[in-house]
């Protein structure tokens, strides 16, 4: 029950600063690669700490948590392969620009999980 309150209150915080930033911050031009690479850099790190502290943020985090703690599968290797199958799918919708950056930020956020939440290393608890 502690994950699934702390997965709710992350999944409610992620969605009221989602709202709210665009009222605290503002571009006049973001270059696509730099918000990629920063972007994801960001995200992958915001969620090795949830990871760390036992919080997912649903869905597919859920199922990369359990098959980790469970199964010894890496949540980010598995968590990329989901990434890149959804991408596979984007192929006729996006342009190739769009969707070469999407594979990099995908690449950048999983392996930030896969390369630093490893069996064995800290883990938050409460």
């Amino acid at each position: 029950w502690k994950f699934t309150a702390r997965t709710f209150i992350a999944v409610g915080l992620v969605t009221i600063f989602s709202r709210l930033t665009e009222q605290w911050v503002g571009f006049a031009h973001l270059d696509p690669v730099y918000a990629t690479v920063v972007g994801s850099g960001l995200c992958g790190t915001g969620l090795l700490m949830l990871f760390r502290h036992r919080t997912g943020l649903g869905g597919v985090n859920i199922l990369a948590i359990y098959l980790q703690e469970k199964h010894g599968i890496r949540a980010g290797y598995f968590q990329l392969g989901v990434d890149l199958a959804i991408l596979a799918g984007a192929f006729f919708v996006l342009a190739p620009d769009r969707l070469l950056l999407s594979v990099v930020g995908a690449a950048i956020v999983n392996l930030t999980l896969a390369i630093n939440h490893k069996p064995g290393r800290y883990l938050g608890m409460s």
